[in-house]
């Protein structure tokens, strides 16, 4: 059976909405995370981590949303993340979330080095993926630090 570019079209909606949901599951971890902090620290969480985490989550899923509208693909609808367990641990969740978002980039990383973007020949998906990957680049190092000064 040959392989179609609608084929190759739908391969690449797949694969981002697989890092949104990761993307997803990072927000909810963060977001139980800050919970678990007092105010300072949480604010640092939020502008360093789960801000930058939402603003990928947005342009993925307008990314996501756009390409598919383009090529007359059906729209991809994402819902909350489960929550994850407080029981866990800030350190826990927090490494969670970085995870997740490691997994999302690292997926979006392998998109971009297959050339799929390009063959099917779509620059706004190009540029999306290019800007989600750069919004969630500084994140790892940014938890790590702030996970070294817990319970400073």
């Amino acid at each position: 059976m040959p392989y179609t570019t609608a084929d190759a079209r739908q391969g690449l909606l797949d694969t981002v909405a697989a890092a949104i949901e990761r993307l997803g599951l990072a927000l909810a971890a963060f977001g139980e995370a800050y919970e678990q902090l007092d105010e300072q620290t949480g604010g640092r969480l939020e502008r360093e981590l789960f801000g930058p985490v939402q603003l990928a989550y947005g342009r993925a899923q307008r990314t996501c949303t756009a390409f598919a509208e383009r090529h007359e693909l059906a729209a991809r609808t994402f819902g909350a993340a489960p929550a994850a367990a407080p029981s866990t641990g800030t350190r826990a969740l927090i490494d969670d979330a970085v995870q997740a978002v490691t997994e999302a980039d690292g997926t979006l990383s392998e998109l971009q080095d297959s050339l799929a973007p390009i063959e099917v020949g779509d620059a706004e998906l190009r540029d999306g993926l290019r800007e989600v990957r750069e919004l969630l680049a500084p994140l790892p190092g940014r938890a790590r630090e702030l996970v070294r000064t817990l319970g400073r």
